[in-house]
């Protein structure tokens, strides 16, 4: 592991890199990417767990894991479970592997949870609403022209500068 960070990758290439995954992603897998369809795969195998006759007679949940259908039997919890593991990865080879809270002077350690779990909530809620979670919308969504995508993420960014006004004080310093 290297003692020193390393500076972040090029937006460019980064972007060109993502846009490379995504095609990836539609062509071997016929859909794009996006965390809320997985995590919604991972709830429903534990509520199989303890609930399973609840699991046939829901409509969105007996579609991913009813009677013998395994709900983890699809590639976006692969997508999900190599995401994380390739950020651990990442985090540790480029020597940013560390636990912090990311907060500005004038905010607790505690505050600053609290924000991030309501934030959380929130976008957790609107994931599930929108049909879709906010790397899904923007990237998969996006790149198909979804209108629906469009206006949830111009809604996305226009509540988070919207709010941001309200917060910016927490941050400076």
């Amino acid at each position: 592991m290297k003692n020193k960070p390393n500076p972040v990758s090029n937006p460019y290439f980064a972007g060109v890199i993502l846009g490379i995954v995504l095609f990836a992603a539609y062509a071997l897998t016929q859909s794009g990417l996006g965390a809320s369809g997985a995590i919604s795969r991972i709830h429903v195998a534990i509520t199989k767990i303890f609930w399973s006759t609840h699991i046939d007679q829901i409509g969105t949940f007996a579609s991913m894991g009813a009677g013998e259908k395994n709900p983890l039997d699809h590639a976006s919890v692969f997508l999900l479970l190599g995401t994380f593991l390739g950020g651990m990865v990442s985090a540790w080879w480029n020597g940013r592997m560390k636990v912090e809270v990311f907060k500005g002077s004038r905010i607790t350690n505690t505050q600053r949870l609290i924000f991030a779990l309501l934030g959380g909530a929130i976008m957790g809620y609107g994931a599930r609403f929108a049909r879709g979670c906010t790397s899904g919308q923007a990237l998969s969504g996006g790149a198909v022209l979804s209108v629906g995508s469009w206006a949830f993420m111009f809604s996305v960014f226009i509540g988070g500068y919207a709010v941001a006004y309200f917060v910016r004080r927490l941050w400076l310093d």
